[in-house]
């Protein structure tokens, strides 16, 4: 039976819920089809309130990075150095287990001369700026804090995609094995902190100077 009162923000919820049936590939499986199959109208009719499939998936992507960045926000708040990584990750893991379909939306980049993609845009940067006020915490230097935001957010989502499609077979905890990526990351960022943690960089950069970059670095991708 068609669903009563069809509108943008009503066709945009449907999504969210075929992704979130549809798993881990939810978000590469949405189609407009099956959205009209969910609120049991024609799929032409979707037309009156999207105006395309990239549309549509540009809104679940939108809504999922926001709500990551609201859980991490939420988790980090208060907190500092390696038990404000350790808080982010978990949260970050949370969202994923419970939302595999969106949290594999939030992997898309938004395009940085499409207007259409300025919000997503916005959206991953406050992201990436959530993470990067993390890791500052732990007083890395500027220079190097774009660096550790994207080998940390590696090596969360390397971890959340093998787990989450069936990589990790072995009888060994898995949760054991997260523990000890976040003891590993802790101390790779701990050691980039020091005075000889790494080479290159700007030396002498401005304090600040890596958060505001942050901008910068997420307008092709949503790192």
């Amino acid at each position: 039976m068609p669903r009563a009162g069809l509108s943008h923000d009503a066709v945009v919820r449907l999504a969210l819920e075929v992704v979130d049936d549809g798993g881990a590939t939810g978000f590469t499986d949405l189609t407009l089809a099956k959205v009209a199959a969910k609120a049991g109208v024609a799929t032409p009719s979707l037309y009156k309130h999207v105006g395309s499939l990239a549309d549509l998936r540009r809104e679940v992507a939108l809504i999922a990075v926001q709500e990551v960045t609201a859980a991490a926000t939420s988790a980090t708040v208060g907190r500092a150095g390696s038990d404000a990584l350790r808080a982010l990750a978990t949260a970050w893991r949370a969202y994923a287990h419970a939302h595999p379909g969106r949290y594999a939306s939030t992997q898309v980049g938004p395009d940085p001369e499409d207007p259409a993609d300025e919000r997503l845009r916005e959206a991953a940067a406050e992201s990436v700026r959530v993470v990067g006020a993390v890791l500052h915490g732990f007083g890395l230097p500027d220079e190097r804090l774009i660096d550790a935001i994207r080998a940390v957010r590696a090596g969360f989502h390397g971890f959340f995609v093998l787990e989450l499609g069936g990589g990790f077979r072995m009888r060994e905890d898995v949760d054991q094995s997260f523990t000890v990526l976040l003891d590993m990351l802790v101390a790779g960022v701990t050691a980039l902190a020091l005075p000889d943690g790494a080479p290159g960089g700007a030396a002498g950069a401005a304090p600040g100077a890596g958060l505001d970059r942050l901008d910068h670095d997420t307008a092709g991708s949503h790192r």
